[in-house]
This record gives structure tokens, sequence and C-alpha cells, in this order.
């Protein structure tokens, strides 16, 4: 999660550092940097952590990992710390002008429900009600955030996964194909995030939910790879070979030299060239894009 208040709270790194040069604001500090106190938190914080899903469990594999409760917590300890700073009124001003940034769900399938059998989710719940348990959980922690003072969420949904070097490095899917069965499943959970984006938006009035459709995002940059300048879409830059199945970039292994021509970094991230587009078009997009409004409306409101 990444708080942008004229500035920033967001969930995934290298997207923030983008929506924030399109918010025309610094990069938000990451909230386990010592340096991320006093009056830097008014620039805006990152509390985003590798592997960390809705759930509790998911990608406990990984070890240590600040999970959605976990920054939710970090964000109320970033708030008793602002309270020092501003007044009351000056501090719900403040957050009522913030933009909250969700980036969740990737890895509670990824590390979680299409881990088994180190994980027991997917014999526990069929893809549906794995989705609803995700979007329940999900929904508790949002409305926690408004409660703590937010009003505006950019909430993004799931890019197809089946596509992802990760998943292809299975060598489940025919050859030039996603696998399909995954990207299926995931209709239910990016569904359920539109129709909550809705429903909170008519429910709370004086608050801003939008939506953002990574889902047709990633597909336009894989159906039509040429139009941004992409050439190699099932593989990563970084892990050639046999290491594709690699989740992150780890020592030893040697990335590509034209990253720009790649659209995914490692077996799961998108390239930066990549996460450009996908910051421009949820900050200018059309409402397929960004519904029912774009960032950059968001911000003026």
């Amino acid at each position: 999660m990444i708080l942008i208040t004229h500035c920033f709270v967001s969930l995934n790194s290298l997207l923030s550092i983008y929506a924030a040069q399109l918010l025309g604001t610094l990069s938000p500090m990451p909230f386990a940097d010592p340096r991320t106190v006093g009056t830097r938190l008014l620039g805006g914080v990152n509390y985003a952590s590798a592997a960390a899903g809705i759930l509790e469990e998911s990608g406990r594999h990984y070890g240590e990992r600040f999970t959605l409760s976990q920054q939710v917590i970090n964000f109320q300890s970033t708030l008793t710390q602002m309270q020092g700073l501003m007044t009351r009124g000056n501090l719900s001003t403040y957050l009522a002008k913030s933009i909250a940034v969700l980036v969740f769900g990737s890895n509670d399938y990824i590390n979680n429900y299409l881990m088994a059998p180190a994980y027991n989710s997917s014999f526990n719940y069929k893809p549906p009600d794995f989705a609803n348990l995700l979007l329940y959980r999900y929904a508790l922690h949002i409305l926690a955030l408004r409660r703590m003072g937010l009003r505006k969420f950019v909430i993004l949904g799931l890019g197809p996964l089946g596509c992802i070097p990760n998943q292809l490095a299975r060598g489940i899917a025919p050859a030039g194909r996603c696998v399909d069965p995954i990207n299926q499943i995931l209709g239910t959970f990016n569904e359920g995030l539109r129709r909550m984006v809705t429903q909170y938006n008519r429910n709370h009035p004086g608050s801003i939910f939008v939506y953002v459709n990574i889902y047709a995002i990633m597909g336009d940059m894989l159906n039509n790879p040429s139009t941004y300048g992409f050439s190699v879409i099932n593989r990563a830059c970084c892990g050639l070979g046999r290491n594709q199945g690699e989740i992150t970039c780890l020592a030893g292994l040697f990335p590509c030299l034209n990253r720009s021509q790649y659209l995914f970094w490692d077996g799961l991230h998108p390239t930066q060239a990549a996460t450009v587009v996908i910051a421009r078009r949820a900050f200018y997009g059309p409402p397929n894009d960004c519904y029912p409004i774009n960032v950059q409306q968001m911000a003026l409101l």
C-alpha cells in the first residue's frame, strides 16, 4: 500500500515512483527506512512488502513480510506520528486529499492458491469461494483505512497471471499460449473489486474509489506488443533459460541487455517500460482502464 498525499500511499514500489511523478510529487519514502520520520512522512509513505498478501499465510515460505493487516497497522503508526506534526483539522484535510494506492491479490494466488501442496487453500476452496474470501478480507481493511481518515482509493485488479513467465515455466500451456485455466479463475476477484468500487462510491459520500483494470492493460500489451515497443512477451529479462520460473531477479542471474523490449523483468513482475504504461493508463485512461474516473481526475477532486 502506498500513501500519496498530495502524496501517495502505495503497495508497489516501482509503480509508486511513476504515479508520484505523474502527480508532480516526490516518490513515497519506504515505511521501513529509518529516515521516514518527521516531516518526511508528509511526502508520502510506501508500505509495500515483498510476497505480502491479503491473507496472513500468503507468502509465508519467504519468511518475514508485512501482510495487508500489518500494513494497515503500520499506517496507523504513521498517523500517530503525523498527529504531532499538525492540528487535527489540518490532518483531516491532509488525509482527505491523499491518495491510497492498493495493489493486492496476486501473491494470494501465486504464493498460496497455486502452490499446492505447500498451501492447502486450493483443496479447501473452489476458485470463486477463494476469490470471495479475498474480497471479504480486503474490504475489511479498505474500510478500516477509510475510518482512519483516507478518502481517495486507487485499487488495482489482477493481471493475467496465467501469462507471466513464472507460470509459463511450468510447461502446462501449449506453445505460444498462456495458462488459460489460471486466467479464468481470476474473473471473480476482478469483477468483485469493480462491484466493490461501485458500491463504496454509492455508500460513502465524500470518498472516491477507483478500480484499475490491470487485466485489460496487460492484455493489450500482450496482444499488441509492438505498439508498446515490446518484442519479448513470454520470457523474463532476468532469469534467462532454465531460471524463467524465478519470481525475482536473484544474485547471479544476468538480465538481458535490451530490457525495454521485454514485457516481464522476472518471473512475476513487469519491466520498467511496462510499468510506465500501466501508470500512464491509470493516470490518463478512459473508464475501461480506470473506473469510474482516472487518477488524474481523482487528484483534482
